[in-house]
């Protein structure tokens, strides 16, 4: 059946699969770290530290690796993301006296560099094997991708937790890292060797994106990760276990169900925004619903001012948060795809996907310094801020779907 399908096709599924098994091993991974470390005693502040290289390293990779795919290929860059989370697991297989927090650190941007490296790969090679005029069935393949990546993410939270139960540490990571290895060598056979090579090579300045357009939605895109994880990262998890008692068991399993239906209305945005109509969405549909977005950190905000209980508040306002955000997400990474230039597509994705991570960066910091001073509240006041911010930078894009 397999050998039926065109070769767009089969290349599609080849790339989809590489990033969810690495989705998988990166969503338990870090549930992993947080049970063990949790289990040594630390805060979940520090905990979250350990987190800090991830994404200071996705900022650096994201910027680098653009330029790397457009000179030696996406298959390779796929390719070398994969070996690096192997490297990153193997790592971590060290007697638990040796296991130290700079070990941990270390491991943890290896993850960040090959995650990053791994996404930036996949969202650029669609945009090759999709026919240029067909924007519909892109944005189609984009928001499937994106929608289950971060459902097998919030999969890959208990995938963390059952293997840690069953084998302990240092086995659930080995069986990951073997799991691996085998899609790693499946990768090296099966994806075509010049994939996103681009024809003329760019220089290493070029990693700088040259469409404005591309510009206006990376600086987007920074604000509106950084107002998810303002919140999100830090404050709320610490806020469920310390102000509203939730057990750790509860926080990450209710964080894991709130992934998996983010991913899956990821993957309705087509729908939902009027692909089946015949419209392809472009900057006007982002801002509006950006607009919408930061109405809803905005009100929570409001609510914990009232009477109203604060566990309902949360509830109510991450169900609404997360369909809306999810959708926002989906849109910007239909578009980035859609304004990048075919030639070279892998240099204006990972400049955008850098200000993805620097984005995360600068919401995970203040998620802990925020809420350490002046709690949950004030997070959600500066997330809805961001929001705006993210809606206000789109305006310059409501001339189109297309960059040049």
């Amino acid at each position: 059946m397999v050998s039926g399908l065109s070769s767009e096709i089969r290349q599609y599924l080849i790339i989809t699969g590489n990033y969810w098994a690495f989705t998988l091993t990166d969503g338990a991974l870090r549930m992993l770290v947080v049970l063990h470390f949790h289990d040594l005693g630390y805060s979940p502040f520090e905990i979250a530290m350990l987190f800090l290289f991830y994404e200071i390293f996705g900022v650096i990779t994201n910027l680098l690796g653009g330029w790397l795919g457009a000179r030696l290929g996406l298959n390779r860059t796929m390719n070398i993301g994969l070996a690096l989370q192997i490297l990153a697991l193997t790592m971590l297989l060290v007697p638990s006296h040796l296991l130290t927090v700079p070990l941990v650190m270390a491991a943890q941007a290896l993850s960040g560099i090959a995650k990053d490296l791994n996404k930036m790969s996949a969202k650029s090679a669609i945009k090759l094997l999709v026919p240029e005029e067909a924007k519909g069935a892109l944005f189609k393949w984009v928001a499937v991708l994106t929608g289950s990546k971060n459902a097998l993410k919030g999969a890959g939270f208990f995938m963390g937790a059952a293997l840690l139960a069953v084998l302990g540490f240092t086995g659930a990571v080995g069986s990951m890292a073997a799991a691996l290895i085998l899609v790693w060598l499946l990768s090296l056979i099966l994806l075509k060797k010049d994939l996103g090579v681009a024809k003329n090579k760019p220089k290493f300045s070029d990693i700088f994106s040259k469409s404005s357009a591309v510009n206006a939605l990376s600086a987007a895109r920074l604000f509106l990760f950084g107002a998810r994880d303002v919140w999100f990262v830090v404050a709320l998890p610490v806020f469920l276990s310390t102000s509203l008692g939730w057990s750790h068991w509860s926080v990450g399993s209710f964080l894991a169900f709130w992934i998996i239906g983010y991913g899956f209305v990821q993957s309705l945005a087509p729908i939902l925004t009027g692909v089946r109509s015949g419209k392809v969405p472009g900057g006007r549909v982002a801002f509006f619903w950006a607009i919408f977005l930061s109405l809803l950190p905005a009100s929570m905000a409001l609510a914990f001012q009232t009477v109203m209980d604060p566990t309902l508040i949360l509830l109510a306002g991450l169900g609404c948060f997360g369909f809306v955000f999810a959708v926002n997400s989906s849109l910007h990474s239909f578009l980035i795809v859609s304004f990048a230039k075919g030639d070279g597509v892998s240099l204006d994705v990972g400049f955008y996907y850098m200000a993805n991570a620097m984005g995360r960066l600068i919401g995970t910091v203040l998620s802990g310094w925020v809420f350490q001073e002046y709690g949950l509240v004030a997070c959600l006041w500066i997330s809805a801020a961001f929001v705006g911010v993210a809606a206000l930078l789109t305006v310059p894009l409501f001339k189109g779907t297309t960059a040049r």
